[in-house]
């Protein structure tokens, strides 16, 4: 056994990587209970509240409808207020908080209400089981997860990020933890099956298509600067994951409120926990300005590696070169934004295109190109 590796440990490592990935599975399970619970007892609230503002129904009117699009903020009090308390969406009990649903009257002939989350994304006060359930599950299982990456840098004796193996595994655990970080100030509970299906995701394809045993790393990453370059590339990483599962939402919600302002049939209920496509679009682009600073200094310090590793800061290889191209993406997606104008679904599309672009990275670039940098991939 070469100096320095501790086989047990990387075994232990993988009994814990799967052990995390049982849990995530079945935190996956109960987000997405919740949301198909939460959109049952909604659309049973609706039901109720229509046949309660029927001509000459007592309640008929204490009811208001609010406008799309329109901020009234008065009439939107008066809605809430004659909501029933069950329509208001669950949070952490204890907590001083504000409701997450909101009633919104789309415009339009024969259009109907269009439930969606409210834009500050605070926790109200009423409880959700199964997303309480849910949660509680995701950080057992990100303590796991936190295990098995431990016992993997123990095993090698190094940062557990030297192949694309530990590369997922590191990146997936970071993913969750930052989930649920945000999850202290925010209510993005909603994203839970997003971002946990796609750890399930990474978790399988280490250990089915990536797995490497514990081992030492080549000499040209034997350099302080794999903890330094690596580390932010994975934490930018995981933030980008976060606003991809945030902008195919955005999508989806706002196909549904076009849907439902142009007097079609709400078929996505579940999506009444979810804000709406603006706020949703907001927060990304928030996040992404974050995530695209880390990739700046991904992208800077790997150059100065370079140059300590190969003699030169640039070479034009194949991974250096995608890096590029992934910096480039998410620097045109927040110019557009910002000055062009480029809203809505143009800029959900351009943010997903920026994901796209780290996995292809990542996977076909590690896999099937050759370069400088194809003995960090497997």
């Amino acid at each position: 056994m070469p100096y320095g590796i501790n086989e047990t440990m990387g075994q232990y490592s993988e009994l814990f990587m799967l052990l995390a990935a049982g849990t995530y599975t079945v935190a996956f399970i109960a987000f997405a209970w919740d949301l198909a619970k939460s959109s049952k007892a909604l659309r049973a609230i609706d039901l109720k509240a229509a046949q309660a503002s029927q001509p000459g129904s007592a309640q008929d009117s204490a009811r208001v409808p609010v406008a799309a699009g329109v901020g009234d903020h008065a009439a939107s009090a008066e809605a809430s207020r004659s909501d029933s308390a069950g329509a208001r969406l669950g949070g952490p009990a204890g907590r001083a908080e504000r409701p997450t649903s909101s009633t919104t009257k789309a415009a339009g002939p024969g259009a109907g209400g269009v439930i969606t989350a409210d834009a500050d994304m605070r926790y109200a006060a009423e409880r959700r089981a199964p997303a309480r359930v849910a949660v509680a599950l995701t950080i057992l299982g990100v303590l796991i997860h936190a295990a098995g990456v431990v016992t993997r840098a123990l095993g090698a004796g190094r940062v557990p990020w030297g192949n694309m193996y530990e590369f997922l595994t590191t990146g997936a655990f970071v993913a969750v933890a930052v989930f649920l970080l945000v999850l202290v100030r925010r209510d993005l509970r909603f994203l839970g099956t997003f971002v946990v299906g796609l750890a399930i995701i990474m978790l399988v394809a280490a250990s089915v298509a990536y797995w490497t045993p514990v081992g030492h790393l080549v000499p040209a990453l034997q350099s302080y600067w794999l903890i330094i370059h690596v580390s932010i590339a994975v934490l930018s990483s995981a933030l980008f994951t976060l606003t991809f599962a945030m902008s195919a939402l955005q999508l989806v919600q706002s196909h549904r409120q076009k849907t439902v302002a142009a007097g079609g049939a709400d078929k996505l209920g579940f999506m009444r926990l979810v804000p709406s496509a603006l706020s949703l679009e907001n927060l990304s682009y928030r996040i992404n300005a974050i995530a695209f600073i880390g990739w700046t200094f991904t992208l800077m310090f790997g150059a100065i590696w370079a140059e300590k590793a190969w003699g030169r800061f640039w070479g034009w290889d194949t991974k250096e070169v995608w890096t590029f191209v992934i910096w480039v993406v998410y620097a045109g997606y927040l110019h557009a934004r910002a000055t062009r104008g480029w809203t809505g679904t143009r800029a959900a599309w351009l943010s997903i295109v920026g994901y796209l672009c780290v996995v292809f990275n990542f996977t076909i670039v590690n896999q099937f190109f050759n370069g400088l940098h194809s003995y960090s991939g497997l």
